[in-house]
């Protein structure tokens, strides 16, 4: 959905072992073979370039860190600015590391930040820096006979979920009409307490679409939290909020496999030619076509490639063509 290119500068601040990052990467390559013949140098440094000098990574854990950059190393480089450290931290301690790390830098962020974890403010006096993390929220005051009993009052946070900061976080590191896809806890979008979050979001983002994952999405990963795909674009100096401005919305409930982690993609066409096979397999997201080819009596499978006019990824292209605000 955010069709990177080889002129934007991708980030993922919560980078892991690099998935993101690689998929930027292929994006990449598939555009270099649509404008250069293939093994040219051109091709070659397309691609390369981009990997070299325009895809950035910042991983907390330093063993996970090291995976990342062996990760980028098998893929043909990219791990040049892959670095080790805590990207909530002072923007300063990132320079530090690598000037590429700078703030309204970044013309795309793909992430899926740490959800759930507390910064207390106790603990990480870098907090003070951050608007959300000074956000005050209301509660209702209790009394003796009736806990629940009582006016509204204002009460200061003392810590800050992880996701939040990284929000703030990711707006800082993109420039003006920079975008962002975020994988958020449905929490920062339905919890009346963190209204003040969403107001901030509205008022520093457009909200471009919002694709709802089902609760299983990540429970073969052991985390039961539900979760969506929200696609920002980072709001230009003084550009205002618009009630008019239109929001992509979907829900996908076969997202290509199921809790246990076993594939749930439906086989919609199949094509045999002698020694080689092509499947199309299908869930809500898209449809991928998988090559295959034998060996012996065994249908091996090849790397495959998604179908970009398919699933809720055509249906965003079309919302973009002409996007108009609607209801459910």
């Amino acid at each position: 959905m955010m069709e990177p290119t080889h002129e934007d500068i991708v980030l993922d601040p919560a980078c892991g072992s690099g998935g993101f990052l690689l998929y930027a990467l292929d994006a990449v390559r598939r555009e270099a073979d649509e404008y250069h013949e293939l093994n040219s140098k051109e091709h070659f440094n397309h691609w390369h370039d981009f990997a070299e000098k325009r895809l950035f990574g910042i991983e907390i854990n330093e063993e996970i860190t090291r995976v990342a950059k062996m990760n980028m190393i098998l893929h043909d480089d990219g791990h040049t600015n892959v670095i080790g450290e805590d990207a909530l931290r002072p923007m300063e301690r990132l320079t530090a590391h690598n000037k590429g790390f700078d703030e309204n830098r970044f013309t795309l962020v793909l992430t899926n930040p740490p959800f759930g974890a507390m910064v207390k403010k106790d603990e990480k006096p870098y907090l003070e820096s951050y608007d959300l993390a000074n956000i005050s929220f209301t509660v209702k005051k209790s009394t003796k006979s009736d806990p629940k009993a009582g006016k509204k009052a204002i009460k200061a946070k003392t810590s800050v979920k992880t996701e939040i900061l990284f929000l703030e976080r990711v707006h800082r590191f993109l420039k003006a009409g920079g975008r962002a896809a975020i994988v958020l806890p449905d929490g920062i979008l339905t919890n009346s307490s963190l209204q003040g979050v969403r107001d901030w979001l509205l008022e520093n983002f457009q909200l471009l679409a919002v694709v709802s994952l089902p609760q299983t999405a990540f429970s073969h990963f052991g985390a039961g939290v539900k979760a969506s795909l929200v696609f920002l674009r980072k709001r230009k100096p003084k550009e205002k909020a618009n009630d008019d401005e239109a929001i992509f919305m979907a829900v996908a409930e076969n997202i290509g496999y199921d809790a246990t982690g076993r594939k749930s993609m439906k086989v919609v066409d199949t094509q045999i030619n002698g020694d080689t096979k092509i499947e199309i397999q299908r869930c809500d997201l898209f449809d991928r076509r998988v090559p295959y080819r034998k060996e012996g009596d065994e249908w091996v499978s090849e790397p495959d490639s998604v179908l970009p006019n398919s699933g809720i990824l055509a249906q965003y292209r079309k919302f973009k063509q002409n996007p108009q605000p609607f209801f459910v």
